[in-house]
């Protein structure tokens, strides 16, 4: 359980850096000082953020794999990080951008994805 924990919080952290590096220089413009940075510069940034996001998703993934003493087999693994990867990008969004993404479809596809969990844990 607490491998289980572990995992699931470090996958958490892990795609709190990732949407940030992949997202959050779309708002540098809102940003004195940062809305003239050229594209070269924005990419070193987004890589640094990178870095973070590796530093505990590779833990993640050696913790949590079930062949290495974890709960979790690849598979299940993956879904797991899609599920969160998804559920912090709707929360960035929300909270950043102050973007309404949850719309019934929306809503429909995280029960998909939840049903998707389920399956691949039977």
């Amino acid at each position: 359980m607490k491998k289980a924990l572990l995992t699931i919080l470090f996958l958490v952290l892990s795609n709190i850096f990732m949407t940030f590096a992949w997202y959050g220089h779309l708002k540098f413009k809102e940003i004195k000082g940062m809305d003239s940075l050229p594209l070269f510069a924005i990419i070193l940034i987004s890589w640094g953020l990178a870095l973070f996001e590796y530093c505990f998703q590779v833990p993640a993934n050696r913790i949590g794999f079930s062949e290495n003493g974890g709960p979790f087999t690849l598979l299940q693994l993956k879904v797991i990080q899609e599920v969160i990867t998804l559920t912090v990008f709707v929360v960035f969004s929300a909270v950043v951008f102050k973007t309404n993404l949850l719309q019934l479809n929306h809503i429909a596809g995280f029960g998909c994805l939840i049903l998707a969990v389920y399956l691949l844990f039977k």
